[in-house]
């Protein structure tokens, strides 16, 4: 299966990716920042080169691709701690990856004021508190955007765990918990011969 996780800059996508890849046998977390980041620096200085990769084609092209020969190579869970901002895009993204896996997608959301405490008193460990400065500004100047977004697009399409008032181990238990239920109504549907939603 592939497991998406969506949600606003800061929510906690990647502490419950990692948290997932620990619990579920031969997971695997999938980062397509890096895919990103490769795109942008192949295209910098070309007319086709765009300032968020996401708007750039060959780095959905290849985050499909990357995330389908993964799934298929290693035959366990992939999860991709990565918001969307574009919902038709999203929509296109697990549209696709749904070919070749059971895909999943859970979105993380925070009340903004919840939200904006944990960026701010949040550390990075063996960061000094300049070096954390500029991660925590970037999550602010996103949190609108990605607050916005979920709102607008993602609860609708995705399981919502609402971690305002939870831990991070209850976050884990919830996710745990939709995955397990998800995963029985595929198997049931497999064993009565329909295609699992």
């Amino acid at each position: 299966m592939i497991v998406w996780i969506s949600g606003a800059h800061g929510v906690g996508k990647t502490t419950l990716a990692t948290a997932l890849a620990s619990e579920l046998f031969g997971a695997v977390v999938a980062d397509l920042e890096s895919i990103g980041r490769a795109v942008q620096n192949t295209l910098r200085g070309h007319p086709f080169a765009q300032q968020d990769y996401q708007s750039c084609p060959p780095w959905d092209a290849t985050a499909v691709a990357f995330l389908s020969g993964l799934h298929a190579y290693i035959d366990g869970p992939v999860i991709v701690p990565m918001t969307v901002i574009d919902q038709d895009l999203l929509a296109t993204l697990l549209t696709a990856l749904s070919e070749s896996a059971d895909v999943h997608h859970l979105v993380l959301h925070a009340d903004p004021t919840v939200l904006k405490e944990r960026i701010i008193s949040a550390r990075v460990p063996g960061e000094g508190s300049i070096d954390a400065a500029e991660p925590c500004a970037d999550r602010l100047r996103h949190l609108d955007s990605g607050c916005c977004a979920a709102v607008g697009g993602l609860h609708a399409d995705g399981h919502v765990i609402d971690t305002s008032m939870l831990t991070q181990k209850q976050v884990l238990t919830s996710a745990l918990a939709h995955l397990s239920v998800r995963e029985a109504t595929t198997r049931a549907a497999c064993e009565d011969g329909q295609v699992p939603r």
